[in-house]
Formats: structure tokens, sequence, C-alpha cells
């Protein structure tokens, strides 16, 4: 990374998605347009190309992303719900929880607006038809009011998904992007970041 621009580490469950490459490359092209250096971890992860899948490739795979992050000025994080539940990719949350570690800015991005205790409803109404129920205070602090059929409290009322995500990315300074378009809601991040590590010009 040679760029005199901020250098953006581009993190969500991107790298699952069919074309993944070329989503990389036209979310690199948006940063350019506001001033940034947009790295996808596949940049990072040349040696592990000609490795054949299983333990060693995952944990080379690993120490290549964190080794980016480590040289990456921020981030833009994709927040969206994974394979049809209601949580984010794991992956990603601890990119997010990392790079918070690493005090670096952070913005976030996603298209689905529901709060994240709705998501969690209807993943419970489509994939089993129940329903969330009023939790019973034991006098233990709570970040939610309802539980689900397994009794497990519902928390981060009033967020989009679990309070840690987006309270790291609140703790850099930044905030979650949303718009149904996923290309709207990544450039909004992009601007918003970009407008908070370029240094804006005189008038």
């Amino acid at each position: 990374m040679t760029s005199t621009r901020p250098t953006i580490y581009l993190a969500g469950d991107l790298v699952f998605r069919p074309d993944a490459l070329a989503l990389f490359e036209r979310l690199k092209n948006i940063c350019a347009e506001y001033g940034l250096d947009g790295v996808a971890p596949f940049d990072g992860q040349k040696e592990a190309h000609a490795m054949a899948p299983g333990r060693e490739t995952i944990l080379a795979i690993v120490k290549a992303d964190r080794d980016l992050m480590d040289r990456c000025d921020a981030g833009l994080f994709c927040i969206d719900p994974f394979r049809r539940t209601p949580e984010m990719d794991p992956g990603t949350a601890v990119e997010i929880g990392y790079m918070h570690g690493l005090r670096k800015p952070m913005e976030g991005y996603t298209v689905d607006d529901r709060a994240y205790a709705q998501k969690v409803e209807t993943y419970w109404q489509d994939a089993w038809g129940t329903t969330l129920s009023r939790r019973i205070g034991d006098g233990a602090p709570a970040s939610g009011s309802n539980e689900d059929p397994d009794g497990m409290l519902v928390h981060s009322d009033g967020l989009l998904q679990n309070g840690m995500v987006e309270g790291f990315i609140g703790f850099s300074g930044g905030s979650v992007a949303i718009d149904k378009d996923f290309f709207a809601a990544f450039r909004l991040a992009a601007q918003r970041l970009s407008e908070r590590l370029l240094p804006k010009s005189p008038l």
C-alpha cells in the first residue's frame, strides 16, 4: 500500500458473496471518488491462494486480514444480516472490535433498516412459526424487553445490530448509513469517512 490517500479496510460478508472480486472493485472505485484507497481482504491473502481449503488456510487468511487491518487507516463495515438470520457476519463483528481496539475510525452501512429486535422476531416467525414474549424482569440489567422461545433476551433495543457493533462504530466517531440500495449505502458511508479523514479545502 504505497498510496498517499487514506487506506480503508473494506469488510463484511462481501467476501462470501457471488462475484466478490468484481464487487470489491466497484467499492474501491467509489472510495477513489472520495479520495480514499479501498483495500479488500483478498488483497492481503495472496499466500493463501495456493493452499487447499482447511484449517491452516483459514488461519493464514485470518492472520492476513489482521495484518491488513493493522496497516489500514480506517474501516468501512457492512452489517447486513447474514445467512438469513438476524445476525451479521460474526467475523466482521470481530473485525469491528479489533479496529476499535486499534482506535481507528470506522463507518458502517446496511440495506436493512429494521431494528435488531424486529429482525429477531421476523426470524422466529418465518423459520419456526413462533413469536417473542415479554421478558419478566429478575432484577438483572437488561438491554431489551422481550425474549425468544428459548428464553434468550432479545437485546440491543433501538439498534440495528448487536450493541457492541454499533457502539464500537459510534465510539470511533462513525455511524451506520442505511439505504435499500447496497451501493448507495456504501457510498454514503464512504463519503462520511472521507469527510472525517481528509482536510477540508480552504475557501
